[in-house]
């Protein structure tokens, strides 16, 4: 039985509802990184899907304990805490410093006193959230479908995530750069390069391969799933990857695959699959991984 079809997912026809979108997840997501213990490789930041959205999983402040639920159906924000209390924040025609406003406003509502970083992450040409009327654009069926993209391809991920014998992340929706991944360890250490940023510090002492997807950028104006291996080893951009619209971005510095090429094949499933797994396959051959791994 044939798969049903994929959404088309063009990045150029939701780019500023994109954006919009992207600056509430690093609200939310930057509220996660202040209140939660650091672990290793950032993993204490991500957000992740539910049946409805992005999710920061339950956090606590003093003796609060709650989560923030972004529902990309409703398209609304949602604040619930382990007594009962909920607020609501619509995501819907505003710009993102009244979203702010008010998200802070019900925090402070339900005892929640915290401060976050006002400033976007990981974006060219930042503006503090709080001054941010640049970004108001929020077409719901547009978010809706990316949402129905993702949810298809969070469930493949967690597909090539079981067999794994080592160390992986859960399926991560990463708010700085915008996409879900997955990554893979091998168990080694390694020394960040000379003069990185905290986020390369903290996020690049440990021998990885990833695979993930995100929705299209000023940089790569298009959806693609990606892989790598870091630190890459020598000659992996001379790696034949599968399927065949799999191929090497001398720019990027990684393997991409279209979502259209995905999305129109037989099996999208399959795709993403072999995709994920000969990324793997290389960067494990080429790293000497350990073999019992997978």
């Amino acid at each position: 039985m044939p798969e049903e079809a994929w959404p088309e997912l063009p990045y150029e026809a939701w780019k500023d509802s994109l954006e919009t979108l992207h600056m509430v997840t690093q609200i939310v997501g930057k509220l996660r990184l202040a209140l939660s213990p650091f672990e290793p490789q950032w993993q204490n930041v991500p957000l992740y899907l539910t049946a409805r959205g992005l999710t920061t999983t339950p956090i606590s402040s003093g003796p609060q304990i709650f989560q923030v639920d972004i529902d990309l159906i409703g398209h609304e924000v949602l604040l619930l805490t382990t007594r009962g209390d909920l607020r609501r924040i619509t995501l819907t025609a505003r710009p993102v410093a009244e979203f702010y406003r008010d998200f802070l406003a019900s925090l402070g509502s339900l005892g929640i006193e915290v401060e976050i970083s006002p400033r976007p992450s990981e974006v060219p040409d930042p503006i503090q959230f709080a001054e941010d009327t640049t970004h108001s654009a929020y077409d719901p069926a547009w978010v809706r479908r990316f949402f129905d993209v993702l949810s298809r391809i969070d469930i493949v991920f967690k597909e090539h995530r079981a067999p794994f014998r080592g160390k992986t992340s859960l399926v991560n929706f990463f708010w700085g750069t915008f996409d879900l991944a997955l990554t893979r360890y091998s168990g080694r250490a390694v020394k960040p390069p000379a003069g990185a940023g905290v986020i390369m510090r903290k996020g690049a002492d440990a021998e990885v391969i990833c695979s993930g997807f995100w929705p299209g950028s000023a940089r790569v104006p298009a959806p693609n799933f990606f892989g790598y291996a870091a630190p890459a080893p020598p000659g992996i951009e001379k790696e034949a990857v599968r399927p065949a619209g799999a191929h090497w971005d001398p720019a990027i510095k990684e393997f991409l695959l279209p979502y259209d090429e995905v999305r129109k094949a037989a099996s999208p499933r399959r795709e993403i699959l072999d995709f994920c797994e000969s990324v793997y396959a290389a960067g494990a051959r080429l790293a000497r991984w350990d073999e019992a791994l997978i």
